[in-house]
Formats: C-alpha cells, structure tokens, sequence
C-alpha cells in the first residue's frame, strides 16, 4: 500500500512460483471469505500474471448460516442446506447490481463490501420469510455466477485459460465447486490437492514463502495484480 497498490491480495506471486505451466494457461482461484483469482498465461513470466478479487467467496454463505441457525452452525457443511434449496432469482438479480462486480480490475474486497450489512441489506430485510435453504443456495449462486463471470469478462478476453485451480474453504463445498463447472464448461475445474497443494494450506505455504523472500530480501509482490508502482519488499523484520 505504501507503494500506491491495495493490500491484497498476495497470494498471485507465490501461484506464479507454484502453479505456472509452460503449455497452458492456468487460474487459480481460491475461495476464502473472498474469491480471488491469479491469472497465470501459459509460459508466463511474473510481469505477464495478473490477478484481482473475485467478490463474495464463503462470507455471505457464512453470514447466513449464523443467523439462520441462531449461531448453531457457522457455515453450511459442503453446501449441504444450499443443496436442498432453490435460487430466488429476484435476490440474486438484486445482489448481482452491487457496483463491485463491474468495476475492472485490480480490485479487492472485504466485509466492508460484503459483510453483516450486506448480508442483511440484500438478503434478509427485503425477504424475511424466505426459507433458510432458499437464501443460501442464492449465496452459493451469487458467488458461482461472480467467479464465472469474472473470468468471463476480465480474464478470457485477454488469456486462454485450460484450467481452474481451485483452494480454500469453499473448495469443500461440493455444490459451488458443480456450479463452476456448469458455468465454465470450456476448462477444467480442479482443486489444489492435485498438484500437491492441499486446500486448506495453500493460503499459509503462501505466505511461508512470501515471508522467506522477504527474510531474503527479494520482492513478494506484483504490481499488476495490486496496483503498485513497483517490486517491493514486503514488510518488515523486526530482530529480538
């Protein structure tokens, strides 16, 4: 940030150094509380990757489960309640006409975008007696329908992708990962685990290696992918 880009995300770099592929285009897509997506062209150098927030990831699904559990459930099991579900397409298309979602990239997100009060701005003021199944397969669409769209606008015209790498929390949830698919049934969707990256540790083996090239003194950013003037370190070390 103090080099003019946003804070996040940081993760790209270390996709670069881990998922790059000399005969096709790879994103990798991991899916937290925020979707974010790293753009990587096949033989791709570092200035060559892209990559930028998604939108909702897991937050709203997770917002929803809370209150609509009374705080008995946290998040809904790999899409469990979302399954049995139908969307209700006036919430979604109420949801979809949130700025975020066309402004160009590089952008990231937060609960500032998508937190408690979005949750209950979009989803449970307008339509209090919706079923609890109803609004989260809305959630799980909205953020299907986002990452889909996402690469269908910012990332396809520019780089032909053959593949999907999928992370993170939400890479559990079984009925997001089928609606990817749906939606994007030019390219192969995966999850990390099969290139040797297990979903819920590529987040921290990222930034492990981003705090050892700091520790080196080489560069764990990329400019395109947060808006940065150039290369920095990132950090600081602060010896005993």
């Amino acid at each position: 940030m103090a080099a003019g880009g946003q804070g996040a995300p940081l993760v790209p770099l270390v996709d670069y150094l881990l998922l790059s592929d000399g005969k096709q285009g790879t994103a990798a897509l991991n899916i937290g509380g925020i979707a974010n997506v790293t753009v990587i062209p096949a033989s791709a150098a570092a200035d060559d990757v892209f990559g930028f927030d998604t939108g909702p990831g897991n937050m709203i699904m997770d917002g929803l489960a809370r209150v609509l559990t009374h705080g008995r459930w946290h998040y809904d099991p790999n899409g469990r309640m979302a399954s049995r579900g139908k969307v209700l397409e006036d919430v979604l298309a109420r949801a979809l006409l949130y700025p975020f979602f066309l402004k160009q990239p590089p952008r990231s997100a937060g609960r500032e975008q998508f937190g408690e009060e979005y949750v209950k701005r979009v989803f449970l003021s307008r339509f209090p007696g919706a079923r609890a199944e109803d609004l989260l397969r809305t959630a799980n669409e909205l953020t299907a329908v986002t990452i889909a769209g996402a690469l269908r606008h910012f990332v396809f015209p520019r780089v032909g992708i053959a593949r999907l790498v999928v992370s993170g929390g939400g890479a559990h949830n079984r009925l997001l990962l089928k609606r990817i698919g749906e939606l994007l049934p030019e390219i192969k969707v995966a999850t990390s685990d099969a290139f040797g990256l297990p979903v819920d540790a590529k987040e921290a083996i990222a930034f492990a290696v981003l705090a050892d090239r700091t520790l080196h003194g080489l560069p764990g950013n990329l400019p395109a992918v947060t808006g940065a003037r150039k290369t920095i370190v990132l950090g600081s070390v602060s010896r005993p």
